[in-house]
């Protein structure tokens, strides 16, 4: 079992899923999400429309269609409202959901993107404490999912993670 860090675009990525930040509709938006989508190609919002959306801190589930990755699993991270409306405990819960859908479909890697901290406004410290240490938490007891990369698009992300990461192992 293995949780990297990496500068790269996610959607670029030959992994068994890659996680989407998704909005709760699931027919794509900006950021990571809008990405996602374009890459996927139209096949991946007419699979999103027939599942009804996702609430903040769930996940669900699809094809990659044109992606390298083969599924795509999308969850909502909650918008920052200052961190006094269960914003960690519902972001924790994105990175438990994506691994339990990886689980239960035998995907034995998985690439996340920096969730919420987007347009979302979630503190990009503050994401990068859940992320990894949710991650760190939980990844011991899966026995399907052996990889996980934490994908940064930034440098910024990019150094705060690594430097989190070391910092807990």
């Amino acid at each position: 079992m293995s949780i990297q860090i990496i500068q790269s675009d996610i959607t670029t990525l030959s992994v068994g899923a890659i996680v989407n930040a998704a909005n709760s509709s699931l027919l794509g938006g900006g950021g990571v999400d809008g990405a996602i989508h374009r890459a996927a190609g139209p096949e991946l919002v007419k699979e999103c429309a027939t599942i009804g959306g996702c609430p903040t801190g769930e996940a669900r589930i699809t094809g990659g269609y044109r992606l390298p990755a083969k599924r795509v699993i999308h969850t909502v991270g909650p918008v920052w409202q200052g961190g006094n409306h269960k914003e960690p405990e519902l972001l924790a819960s994105c990175y438990r959901n994506s691994l339990r859908l990886a689980e239960e479909n035998g995907i034995t890697s998985i690439a996340f993107p920096n969730i919420s901290t987007g347009v979302y406004g979630y503190p990009k410290d503050k994401a990068a404490e859940v992320a990894i240490g949710t991650v760190a938490d939980v990844l011991p007891s899966c026995k399907v999912v052996q990889d996980v990369y934490f994908v940064c698009f930034d440098a910024e992300n990019f150094a705060l993670y690594r430097r989190l990461l070391q910092e807990k192992q």
